[in-house]
């Protein structure tokens, strides 16, 4: 159920723990009355160039412009007065599109917690998790595009993810598709204005331009969901899985590229029996790096199950760095070329390197890597490969990010297939009817991805996953 947007919320909307500096954010109808039971504005130095602008500093309360006060605040817990900065957004140009404050103070988390009682006290009610973007999203101060950058952008794993999170939030993509919808919306216009004039045979829009117009929708439909296919959910790593023959080296390679043990080690080929995953960090980047079993052919139960475990992290990985030992004998060199074979025929990207290379001073290889762990040859070049690979990936595909890929991904589909529908039935001479109908399904599953359709439990799904204050 969604919460009423009529009631003044409150919510500490900075991260928790002790800082030096802490925000309570304040939003609704009752936003000045409930921060006037608590704060009160400093008279403002008149010596002071910003309090010139400023005038009577308190007089915040019927300030027409958003700007920050200096004060305190009278809490019912503490003797004495809290130092705080007051801004206030007395309009509708807030975040939420209501009547918005921030209380800046330090981060002490016992007058932070008495803050939020002697407000909630006051009237306000604590604020759902995302119910501050929510709000803004329902103003209209952002689509539900914008609306999901906001959560990525604070759950950004890398650099790239939040530039592209920063590029959502900044309408990028909203506008391009908000150009297409007008587009679509002029093109149904001219469609059905020719029905009006049916009789006197008057054509508004030619065959061709509607082909051209569809072409162009379903160009950048299309790669919207082929991008849409390929994003990874919301806060999921990207997966680099070692795989190899038992004994190649793979247990060893990563516990160098982590730089502490954390698999076992041994001669014994075989040791790794389960897999092992840990965090690598990569130039300001973090992947997932699982260490895997052997692949080898058993009657061992407990060796199938390594194995059905190691098949389902290689199907689920972004990238696989096969190990090749530099001793391998003859029929293990055979073996590893056909397993190699085989990987290369079902995954999207296999780095192949070459393990122990120390054993074997000299020999060259076709654009295999070659690395040793005991000499730490090689390694920070495998690294900048894993980096460079990973990062070629995510950067062919387009500025849709992971959440909002999941939510739009049918939409895409349909407005794909309708805009195709619509193409076909223009080439094919139909009824300007048809070719109109097939656009408005198109243009209500573009209304879907942008926002401008969604249900209560939509909402719900999406901002649940929001920290709360924001």
């Amino acid at each position: 159920m969604r919460p009423d947007p009529e009631d003044t919320i409150v919510a500490v909307a900075s991260p928790p723990g002790p800082s030096e500096r802490a925000i309570v954010r304040i939003s609704g109808p009752q936003t000045p009355q409930l921060v006037g039971s608590l704060f009160t504005a400093r008279q403002a130095n008149l010596a002071d160039s910003a309090a010139r602008l400023s005038g009577d500093a308190a007089q915040w309360q019927t300030s027409r412009m958003a700007r920050r006060w200096p004060g305190v605040l009278q809490l019912s817990a503490f003797p004495v007065p809290v130092v705080a900065d007051l801004l206030y957004w007395p309009g509708r140009r807030s975040y939420t599109g209501q009547l918005l404050a921030e209380l800046h103070l330090t981060g002490c988390e016992p007058i932070l917690e008495c803050v939020l009682e002697d407000l909630c006290a006051a009237g306000a009610r604590l604020a759902q998790r995302g119910e501050f973007t929510m709000r803004a999203f329902l103003a209209g101060r952002m689509d539900l595009l914008q609306a999901e950058a906001v959560h990525e952008v604070i759950q950004a794993p890398d650099h790239e993810e939040l530039l592209r999170a920063l590029g959502q939030l900044g309408g990028g993509l909203t506008g391009r598709l908000q150009q297409l919808r007008t587009d679509l919306i002029a093109l149904i216009g001219d469609l059905e204005a020719g029905l009006d004039f049916v009789e006197e045979d008057i054509e508004f829009v030619s065959r061709d331009e509607i082909e051209r117009r569809t072409a162009a929708a379903i160009e950048l439909m299309s790669g919207l969901l082929l991008d849409a296919g390929s994003r990874l959910p919301a806060g999921r790593r990207r997966r680099v899985v070692l795989a190899g023959l038992p004994n190649a080296g793979k247990s060893t390679l990563f516990n160098s590229l982590l730089q502490q043990n954390r698999a076992i080690v041994s001669e014994q080929a075989g040791t790794t029996r389960d897999f092992v995953s840990s965090i690598l960090s990569l130039g300001g980047s973090e992947v997932e790096l699982i260490d895997t079993a052997g692949c080898e052919t058993t009657d061992d139960s407990i060796s199938q199950q390594a194995q059905q475990q190691r098949l389902e992290q290689l199907q689920a990985a972004d990238l696989v760095v096969w190990c090749r030992a530099v001793d391998l004998c003859p029929d293990q060199q055979q073996q590893d070329q056909q397993l190699f074979a085989s990987l290369t025929g079902t995954l999207a990207v296999v780095l192949p390197v070459l393990t122990r290379s120390d054993l074997a001073a000299g020999i060259t290889t076709d654009g295999e890597l070659q690395i040793s762990c005991r000499t730490g040859v090689g390694l920070q070049n495998l690294q900048r490969r894993i980096g460079d690979v990973l990062g070629n990936r995510g950067a062919a595909r387009s500025e849709l990010l992971g959440s909002s890929a999941v939510r739009c991904r049918d939409s895409l589909k349909t407005a794909v297939g309708a805009l195709q529908q619509a193409k076909l039935a223009a080439a094919a001479a139909a009824g300007d009817e048809l070719v109109s109908l097939e656009l408005r399904q198109a243009l209500r599953a573009l209304q879907t991805v942008l926002g401008e359709v969604y249900t209560d439990d939509l909402l719900d799904h999406i901002f649940s996953h929001f920290c709360i204050g924001k």
